[in-house]
């Protein structure tokens, strides 16, 4: 039981002092299990956001928080749902398919990163925590929600909707909502199948509802006046849209010398843990294949690849088996992945939001990055407005000729 698993801990282990202008997470009255969790992960004192946000939603009320990627808002909605949840157990009976917190993102890779936050968080606790996403095992997703207790669920829109529809999945007993990355739920049209899932859940007033955007715009703030009651709205703005701990630099180039520069430049820049972006899936696929055959240890995530396999290849980054992760932006938000050096864009996003997600990817936690973005003939028209929405000039520069020669293999 939950209490088994701090009985031989507390919170003298786990000594953080007063700093500053700091907050501490012992500065709220948190569950000592949570603490343990919270300690083990190695935090110590709240983001801007996490110190705004837990203000108001360990004391039960709704938020809407703005917040960009990278600044600690899923710890800051999974804090507080653990905390209600070990802070209000149920003394009713309970059946399978019932969870009691939802946690609704866009994506499965995103779905998962937050399922293990949770199980990190949640470590020394009883609570159950699991996912139901696409591209995963349909029948054992359905087993597990058949036969055991879920605390706190985590799902995509779609597969979600599956499971309700089938009667695998109650959300009749949701006392906690989180809405994750609601702009991008817009952006990929799921908010019908989100509004449905809403409607499935208690009414405003009898659950906490989360809802999280990095931008707020009229849809989104329509949407959620709608799921909130009496939301407390937190703005966290970032000293700058990207962050100062990276390098940012643009290359000018033809499209043909593009592949060269690319190779050469994690040679002769040594990049050890670097993540390529690509626009589309078949330019993933041409990248993988030619960095393969030049030697580099390198994978790809996008779209068509199975998510298991995603999976696999994403531990073997994280792991230091692979040296080159090329990606489409379906890796480009909530994926976090420590040590990572470079984050090169062959292509420029058509969206600035995305080159946003993207060069967070590195210079994660106040480590240093470095973000080189190739602009050709196709895409460089795309800057301005780049620029324009990142609030800075980025500087442009031709490469150097070595980097463009052709380095043929022995």
């Amino acid at each position: 039981m939950r209490q088994d698993k701090t009985s031989d801990w507390d919170l003298d282990q786990f000594q953080v002092p007063e700093k500053e202008g700091e907050v501490r997470f012992h500065d709220f009255d948190l569950e000592l299990p949570l603490m343990r969790g919270i300690a083990e992960t190695g935090f110590q004192y709240c983001t801007p956001i996490q110190a705004e946000v837990l203000r108001h939603t360990l004391a039960g009320a709704d938020a809407i928080g703005r917040a960009q990627t990278g600044t600690g808002k899923t710890a800051a909605f999974l804090i507080t749902v653990i905390n209600d949840l070990l802070r209000h157990p149920l003394t009713v009976p309970r059946y399978a398919g019932e969870p009691r917190a939802l946690i609704v993102a866009p994506t499965r890779e995103l779905a998962m990163q937050i399922e293990k936050d949770a199980l990190q968080l949640a470590r020394y606790t009883d609570l159950q925590v699991m996912s139901v996403v696409g591209g995963m095992n349909f029948n054992r997703q359905q087993e597990r929600l058949q036969t055991r207790l879920i605390d706190i669920l985590v799902a995509t829109p779609g597969r979600l909707l599956d499971f309700a529809k089938r009667r695998d999945l109650w959300l009749d007993r949701v006392e906690s909502l989180v809405l994750d990355e609601a702009d991008r739920m817009l952006d990929m049209g799921f908010i019908p199948d989100v509004k449905r899932i809403v409607r499935m859940t208690p009414p405003n007033r009898h659950r906490q509802t989360l809802l999280f955007s990095a931008t707020f715009n009229e849809d989104v703030m329509a949407l959620a006046q709608r799921w909130t009651e009496d939301p407390v709205t937190v703005e966290i703005e970032p000293a700058q849209v990207t962050t100062e701990t990276v390098e940012q630099k643009v290359y000018i180039t033809a499209t043909e010398d593009k592949f060269n520069l690319l190779y050469n430049l994690i040679i002769s820049e040594n990049m050890e843990k670097v993540i390529v972006f690509a626009n589309r899936r078949d330019i993933t696929r041409r990248l993988n294949d030619r960095l393969v055959k030049k030697g580099l240890k390198v994978s790809l995530i996008s779209g068509d690849v199975p998510q298991n396999q995603r999976m696999k290849t994403l531990e073997r980054f994280r792991a230091g088996d692979l040296r080159v992760l090329i990606a489409t932006d379906v890796a480009g938000r909530g994926i976090h992945i420590d040590g990572v050096s470079h984050v090169v864009n062959f292509n420029l996003p058509e969206d600035p939001e995305d080159y946003v997600h993207r060069i967070g990817r590195t210079g994660r936690a106040g480590a240093s990055g470095v973000s080189i973005s190739f602009a050709c003939e196709d895409d460089a028209f795309l800057l301005p407005q780049l620029e324009e929405a990142i609030g800075m000039k980025l500087p442009c520069e031709h490469p150097p000729a070595p980097l463009l020669e052709d380095q043929r293999q022995a």
